[in-house]
């Protein structure tokens, strides 16, 4: 399964591919670029959500393969990202009990793929990621997935704690998945509207997350191994939100 994934450099070619709208994985630029070119960049890049990226000459080089950028360098997503703000009420609007997942800065492709999988294939309606320090949503990523992130909405959130408020104002619950917790997964009802927060696996759902949660949990967990990866982790909770709504 081969995708459209390019990269894309050049001052002109860059901002075209802005202006275009076509769905953008993220923008790098010279740490040392300035001027109006710049402050452009920064405009269109805030105002699409897109991460923009400061790195040395070296890694824009090597992006496209020594060619001449002039400073600026984009790489494509293979998919569409959607906007929350559409994707809830058009759920509400078809009596559907949204189902969301939300991920707190998980930066392994293949961990973000294999979630996206069992959130297409246990039903969740969006998953959402925020704009910085996650897994590339590239080829690989789509492959992981076994194809489901061509099948799921992608939001993707400059704020996840602003992403958390919205949800809580549109009537949807938030559970964190935290290994302190004292609940199991089972002790919560999940059979009304909810999302689900997962931290990466060596520093979990961010302290700030937690406290916006209406509630958290942990998955029992009876042997010696230290701790879940995340991906089986969200496989076992999307199964078990699956359970308690059929």
């Amino acid at each position: 399964m081969e995708l459209k994934h390019e990269i894309i450099f050049g001052r002109h070619a860059v901002e075209e591919l802005l202006k275009s709208k076509k769905p953008i994985a993220k923008l790098f630029v010279h740490n040392r670029l300035s001027g109006l070119f710049e402050v452009q960049l920064r405009q269109m890049t805030n105002e699409r959500g897109i991460p923009l990226v400061r790195t040395e000459i070296e890694s824009l080089n090597r992006l496209c393969g020594g060619r001449n950028h002039q400073g600026v360098v984009a790489a494509t997503s293979p998919i569409e990202f959607q906007e929350l703000d559409d994707i809830i009420p058009f759920l509400f609007e078809q009596q559907q009990s949204p189902l969301i997942v939300i991920l707190d800065h998980i930066k392994d492709v293949r961990n973000f793929g294999g979630i996206a999988r069992s959130a297409e294939v246990f039903g969740a309606h969006a998953i959402i990621i925020p704009k910085n320090n996650t897994a590339a949503i590239n080829n690989d990523a789509v492959k992981t997935s076994s194809g489901a992130l061509l099948n799921i909405p992608v939001c993707r959130i400059s704020k996840l704690t602003e992403c958390i408020e919205l949800l809580q104002n549109s009537g949807i619950q938030v559970f964190s998945a935290d290994i302190r917790a004292e609940k199991k997964i089972y002790d919560l009802d999940m059979t009304g509207p909810t999302a689900v927060i997962l931290g990466a696996e060596q520093r979990g759902v961010q302290k700030e997350l937690n406290q916006k949660a209406d509630d958290s949990f942990l998955i029992p967990q009876f042997g010696s191994t230290d701790s879940l990866n995340v991906s089986v982790s969200a496989g076992i909770i999307l199964y078990e939100i699956t359970r308690q709504r059929r």
